[in-house]
């Protein structure tokens, strides 16, 4: 019926007369699903955001072809190209190194596609994928020297680390993963029973006996780190259930000899007054000197 909502899809009369459904939208949603899949994580130029971007990048590429990822870090051969990234002398490759010129230039779109124009112009003039990619990561991450010094501390860092007495263990491993996070991307990573052990080494005083228990009863070689959060998390439970509520300190003030006498010599000051009548208004001012005869007389 005409200004019924239209359905997106379509009927049709085979030869028979039988219907034959056909649904006009699903090409559309399968390419737009294709093409948002394929689509390379942006970097939005933020120093901060780089190593979270390099992650996601590192995932997206590995997740199509892991030469791609190598073609990124490690180059190609010796191909010849020029600042276009064209190969000087493309007719005479042979296949295997055609089939490798594909890829760097799949490889070499995927990384312009990622990054903002202005990024693009800081280095338009590379005309390899690794040379691009080099530039991209001395720029965020610095040199050589700079990154083996960031992994260093980072290394002391993971080495010193402890649980804070105060700390609930869903904050204390929020610190470890942002710590193990920074390592990996240094390339500096540890295996998962290092993990298991620096936790339960870096609880306080109070964890011990849990901490014994886990490790008589539990091969922390095999142990993995979500089983053992979750272990400490119901741990967790018990010792905030029975850890006594802190009652607030009241504060008492001692008394002085001096104030009391005051008090007494003002009173007889005020029953001295009231017997003679005088004035409401001489009573105000009375008053008043009886409030600061009593601080001269504390202080």
């Amino acid at each position: 019926m005409f200004g019924e909502e239209a359905s997106s899809s379509g009927t049709c009369s085979g030869s028979g007369g039988a219907a034959i459904q056909y649904d006009y939208g699903s090409n559309t949603s399968k390419h737009e699903r294709s093409a948002s899949h394929n689509k390379p994580p942006m970097f939005n130029g933020d120093p901060e955001m780089f190593s979270w971007w390099k992650t996601k990048m590192y995932s997206h590429i590995i997740g199509m072809d892991e030469e791609l990822w190598d073609i990124l870090e490690e180059g190609f051969g010796n191909l010849r190209l020029d600042e276009e990234g064209v190969a000087l002398d493309r007719k005479a490759r042979t296949t295997e190194q055609k089939k490798l010129y594909k890829k760097h230039h799949l490889i070499r779109g995927i990384l312009v596609a990622a990054l903002p124009h202005k990024e693009y112009l800081k280095m338009s003039d590379k005309s390899t994928a690794k040379a691009m990619f080099t530039s991209l990561c001395s720029n965020y991450e610095g040199n050589k020297k700079v990154r083996e010094a960031k992994a260093t501390m980072l290394v002391h860092q993971y080495e010193l680390f402890r649980m804070k007495e105060d700390e609930s263990i869903e904050t204390m491993y929020s610190r470890f993963q942002t710590l193990v996070s920074g390592l990996q991307i240094l390339k500096k990573s540890y295996v998962a029973s290092d993990h298991v052990n620096k936790i339960l080494r870096s609880l306080p005083a109070k964890w011990r006996p849990k901490v014994t228990a886990i490790e008589e009863a539990k091969d922390l070689n095999t142990l993995s780190v979500e089983d053992l959060i979750s272990s400490l998390k119901c741990h967790e439970i018990g010792l905030n259930e029975h850890e006594p509520i802190k009652k607030p300190k009241s504060i008492a003030l001692k008394s002085r000899g001096k104030s009391s006498k005051a008090l007494k010599a003002l009173e007889s000051e005020e029953e001295s007054v009231g017997t003679n009548g005088v004035s409401q208004n001489h009573l105000l001012s009375f008053d008043n000197n009886k409030v600061l005869k009593i601080i001269n007389w504390i202080c």
